[in-house]
């Protein structure tokens, strides 16, 4: 089965190869979790099985009773990058989106303190939302907007992508060093401060300034 993405206003559908995400991109976040601050990005994966688009509903899953939403600035790459520097990382970029990293916090919690990898938290089925995308050539500077979360209509999430700590450019020559980037990768770049729990009936909506939106219920 494929998984893919859609520009606004297209209806053509380009297959996602790898999700990678960013942890710890917004100090507050890092700080409200207990966290230090990162010296180079945290990165980990989650596989495009995980994906559904906005509309589609968020499956809770039974073994967790603390699911998290971390609403996110995605990344959509459009050309094969390999230690590119930013200036090259910028070009690379096909689109943004606005999407959620659903996160087990309980089973990440058990997972670090013991030292064991926390894959399983954020690897579940349903556990990455995707809006629609918007051209990169469209937003000339995207870290001028901000991104919001709401939650049965009260703001949960509401912060200003200028305050990342590593910006998408940086991302990508720091990841393109290291791995390299394909047409149809996607970067979730961080979330900001004010991540909490969902339970099932929940209904979140969030945005990126007017570009991208994106809805789904826990279920």
């Amino acid at each position: 089965m494929h998984h893919y993405v859609k520009f606004h206003g297209s209806q053509e559908k380009i297959e996602v190869g790898k999700i990678l995400c960013v942890g710890r991109n917004y100090a507050a976040h890092a700080q409200e979790l207990g966290n230090e601050l990162p010296e180079f990005p945290i990165i980990f994966l989650k596989p495009a099985s995980v994906l559904i688009q906005s509309g589609q509903n968020v499956v809770h899953p039974p073994y967790s009773t603390n699911l998290h939403h971390e609403i996110e600035l995605v990344v959509l790459i459009g050309n094969e990058m390999k230690n590119v520097d930013e200036k090259k990382a910028l070009k690379g970029i096909a689109g943004y989106g606005v999407g959620l990293d659903m996160t087990l916090r309980d089973l990440q919690n058990e997972q670090r303190a013991k030292g064991e990898p926390w894959t399983l938290a954020k690897c579940f089925d349903t556990s990455a939302v995707v809006s629609e995308f918007v051209s990169h050539t469209s937003v000339p500077n995207i870290l001028k907007e901000d991104i919001t979360l709401q939650v049965n209509g009260a703001t949960r999430q509401n912060s200003s992508l200028s305050k990342m700590i590593f910006s998408p450019a940086a991302i990508i020559s720091y990841i393109s060093e290291r791995l390299k980037l394909e047409p149809g990768d996607l970067i979730f770049t961080g979330t900001p401060e004010g991540v909490s729990r969902v339970v099932q009936g929940d209904k979140l909506q969030g945005n990126i300034g007017s570009h991208c939106f994106i809805e789904t219920q826990i279920v």
